[in-house]
């Protein structure tokens, strides 16, 4: 075999060569181991003043010869209708009225210029790589916004968008352009937005948004609210996060105030999770408890959720305090804050890098052994807890309820809210309680709306 290559190298020298010698005047013999190759004749094009007629190929009498495009004047932009040159969805967010008026360029669209990615541009990916460190966005307040509802959201509420990347032109005409006019618009490979995408089938569009500042956003004016606040503590994990804050806007809440040990909520886990719900209420994140405190109504009575699965009477309740007293030597009513599961041995940590580690380290056992629990009744979710402004207190699945949550509860005569569940199961999921006591608190306070305005109508008959 390889005698046989080494023979037809040098043969294809030797005919190299001599072709090279010969100029342009030579002619190829016809051997058996030279392939011709087949090719379609050239049309020659003449001037138009020595035009001539060629000949056509056999065989393509049949084919029509399209038609060259018109002249394009210097200056000219081309209007494209949308629904035969760009498809443009039915549900997109420009009115069907004004599809006709908007201008398509090779740069502009509806009086927005947007650029084309170079290949290797690296906006997209690094502007995405500070999106998801915690401390890249805190520290050059961007967040990352992915999908259209998501940005609409965020513009209707009044954030400022800084970047758009789209796929295509399709894609930017679903978000409201008149407001997109201060922001950066790049058009980008649909397979670079799939290589930064964390969804399993990415819709094309990203933005990076300013990181809102929930005093200055304008939510839904019509939003019916209740008096009811919620405050998550030392929720640490993205998706019940995100499940809760859903779940809060859903439920009407006022405001939700997140202390220094939660997950970041403008987290991307914690952002699709929300489904939009950081914009229909405001999330007041990294808070110490005096300024929660502060943030509250006058008045307002702080409930805890209560995750314990033990006996649901209180008397019976005492009798296993009792218990607990006996065996530990100290006298009743002393109990510490580790002998309950549903309270953390732990005061609130204000460091924002936290992780999801189960273990208590030593010193904070010894820290936690002096305190003194404070006095808190237990209530079951359905009973009168939510007659007047209150707030709920919601602690993560690892750690429990902080020490100084349950000293706000007793400061302002709040409860240890319930819910009563069969044996075996060790505790419902933080979400999920959340949305049950919240909905609940929405429930009863209402009633209590309406009865009072029965009580009303009532009196002014009698008078």
């Amino acid at each position: 075999m390889a005698a046989y290559m080494r023979s037809v190298i040098i043969l294809l020298s030797t005919e190299r060569n001599a072709l090279l010698r010969r100029g342009c005047d030579y002619t190829v013999e016809s051997r058996r181991y030279v392939r011709g190759l087949r090719r379609t004749p050239v049309k020659v094009l003449f001037p138009d003043s020595n035009r001539e007629t060629v000949a056509p190929p056999k065989g393509s009498q049949g084919r029509k010869e399209p038609k060259p495009a018109p002249p394009k004047a210097p200056g000219m932009k081309r209007t494209f209708s949308p629904p035969s040159a760009i498809m443009i969805p039915s549900h997109a967010s420009v009115p069907a009225s004004e599809l006709s008026n908007i201008t398509f360029s090779k740069d502009r669209i509806g009086g927005l210029r947007f650029e084309t990615a170079f290949p290797g541009d690296k906006r997209l990916a690094r502007v995405v790589s500070i999106a998801r460190s915690r401390t890249f966005r805190e520290h050059q307040g961007k967040i990352l916004l992915e999908g259209k509802r998501l940005i609409c959201d965020a513009l209707e509420a009044g954030a400022h968008p800084q970047m758009v990347f789209f796929s295509r032109v399709e894609k930017l005409c679903e978000l409201p352009l008149d407001k997109l006019k201060r922001a950066t618009l790049v058009k980008v490979k649909f397979e670079e937005i799939k290589i930064w995408s964390e969804l399993v089938a990415p819709q094309g569009v990203m933005a990076i948004f300013s990181r809102p500042d929930p005093e200055k956003m304008s939510f839904p004016k019509a939003r019916p609210t209740v008096p009811l606040s919620l405050i998550c503590d030392n929720i640490r994990d993205p998706g019940n996060m995100g499940t809760i804050l859903r779940s809060a806007a859903a439920a009407g809440c006022r405001d939700v105030l997140l202390t220094k040990g939660c997950v970041d909520p403008w987290e991307p886990k914690v952002l699709r999770a929300a489904m939009g719900a950081h914009f229909r209420l405001p999330v007041h994140c990294s808070l110490d408890w005096k300024d929660i405190r502060a943030r509250l109504p006058e008045h307002t009575s702080v409930h805890v959720a209560d995750n314990y699965c033990g006996p649901a009477s209180a008397e019976e309740e005492e009798v296993t305090e009792h218990r607990h007293a006996e065996v530990r030597g100290q006298p009743t009513g002393a109990l510490k804050a580790g002998d309950y599961g549903w309270v953390s041995t732990r005061r609130g940590r204000g460091n924002p890098d936290h992780d999801e580690s189960d273990s208590d380290s030593d010193s904070d056992d010894e820290t936690a052994a002096g305190l003194q629990l404070p006095r808190v009744d237990a209530l079951l979710y359905h009973e009168g807890w939510g007659r007047g402004p209150a707030a709920l207190v919601v602690g993560g699945e690892t750690h429990g309820l902080s020490l100084e949550s349950v000293g706000l509860a007793a400061e302002t005569g709040g409860r240890r809210l319930r819910i009563p569940m069969v044996p075996g199961v060790d505790s419902l999921n933080s979400a999920m309680a959340a949305s049950i006591l919240l909905f609940e608190g929405r429930r009863q306070m209402l009633d209590s709306v309406e009865t009072s305005a029965r009580k009303g109508k009532a009196e002014r008959r009698l008078i």
